[in-house]
């Protein structure tokens, strides 16, 4: 029997396989070269970019949890200019799809980091992270609104040389009025769902385990939350929903895209198991060929209700 069919198109690029890697749990990609075979990979997507270098929060600033970790990093990242010239370099040729995330503070910063990326052929997609707060506005995430989210999103797609992928926070009342209005400013697909916000503390010396108080929660504790997510996107949108939350083998894998994902990304696994992504990508393969399905895309929404 033929191996099945792995491939993905999102926002009109395709991927070998919808096996990526998520935004900040794989740096730049070199880091798991010496792990994994990243050309194996359907993408990868680089950690957070903005205008300027950032040293991020002091640490503490991950801890461990129940079923998942805290994150308060702080976009800590190389600025756009050395990302150009000391990262993309070895991305170029790597034979996988490379999505740049794009992260911003006011709408100048995302379109200064867009116009900077512009042209560099070994780019095949931009992630906007818009869970960043607008400093220039009310300090609301950019994704905290509709009318915010859609602005930001048609303003960088009026300029992005790329396939745009605007990634949602879960921190709303209502995930599906955001999505849509991504969908409407012109976004070519969705990632969701960024982390969600949690805090712990130290019941030995009552201490925060956080310097910033509070951080982000990812891992398995999650995924529940992300699955609902996309679930309910999927049925308000057209374009393409790649999943995040708390996916560590190919059963997530298969969760998500039953709840209507075209791919999913792998973070928080990373740094558990760091080959989880190839893992994946075998038994996913093994999984279709056990029960004669030849097209992984036939797995797109087919939840079935009980």
């Amino acid at each position: 029997m033929t191996a099945p069919n792995l491939k993905v198109t999102i926002g009109g690029v395709e991927f070998k396989n919808p096996i990526l890697t998520a935004s900040g749990t794989f740096g730049y990609g070199e880091e798991f070269d010496e792990y994994i075979d990243l050309s194996r990979l359907g993408g990868i997507v680089t950690k957070s970019i903005t205008r300027h270098e950032r040293k991020g929060h002091p640490p503490p600033r991950t801890a461990e949890t129940a079923s998942g970790m805290l994150n308060a990093i702080g976009l800590a990242n190389v600025g756009v200019d050395a990302y150009v010239r000391e990262k993309l370099p070895f991305l170029r040729n790597l034979g996988t799809r490379i999505v740049v995330n794009v992260a911003g503070f006011d709408t100048e910063e995302y379109l200064y980091v867009i116009e900077k990326l512009n042209g560099h052929d070994e780019i095949d997609m931009i992630e906007l992270n818009i869970s960043c707060p607008n400093v220039k506005g009310d300090g609301m995430e950019f994704s905290s609104n509709p009318q915010i989210a859609y602005d930001i999103v048609r303003r960088v797609k009026g300029i992005c040389g790329f396939p745009l992928m605007p990634k949602l926070s879960p921190n709303v009342a209502d995930i599906k009025p955001i999505a849509k209005a991504c969908e409407e400013a012109g976004a070519d697909a969705l990632a969701l769902i960024n982390t969600i916000y949690g805090m712990a503390i130290d019941p030995v010396n009552w201490k925060i385990k956080l310097t910033n108080i509070t951080g982000g929660l990812s891992g398995p504790a999650i995924k529940p939350v992300a699955v609902a997510a996309v679930w309910k996107t999927a049925s308000v949108v057209k374009i393409p929903i790649v999943g995040i939350g708390g996916i560590m083998d190919y059963r997530d894998v298969i969760e998500f895209l039953l709840a209507g994902a075209t791919a999913v990304q792998f973070g928080t696994a990373n740094f558990v198991q760091p080959d989880c992504t190839i893992r994946a990508i075998d038994d996913l393969t093994d999984y279709l060929g056990s029960r004669n399905i030849q097209d992984v895309n036939d797995l797109i929404g087919k939840a079935k209700k009980t």
